[in-house]
């Protein structure tokens, strides 16, 4: 039983150590990091949007064949 209590207790704690762990190591980024990510997330959200605009413009009339526009 106790062996147990003892596993279900190290598991937060080795959590907790590797969590401080990895902060401690992170490093924040610097102007031209941020600039270069905050690009590469503009351009993701681009191509998403255009991709789900496009999916959408084939989707209705499609949809509406199907349904029988009523």
């Amino acid at each position: 039983m106790s062996d147990k209590v003892k596993e279900f207790m190290e598991v937060p704690q080795e959590f907790v150590k590797e969590g401080q762990q990895f902060l401690i190591r992170c490093t924040k980024p610097s102007y031209k990091e941020f600039l270069q990510i905050s690009k590469a997330v503009a351009v993701g959200f681009a191509v998403m949007g255009f991709i789900g605009y496009f999916v959408k413009l084939i989707h209705i009339p499609i949809n509406n064949i199907l349904v029988g526009g009523a």
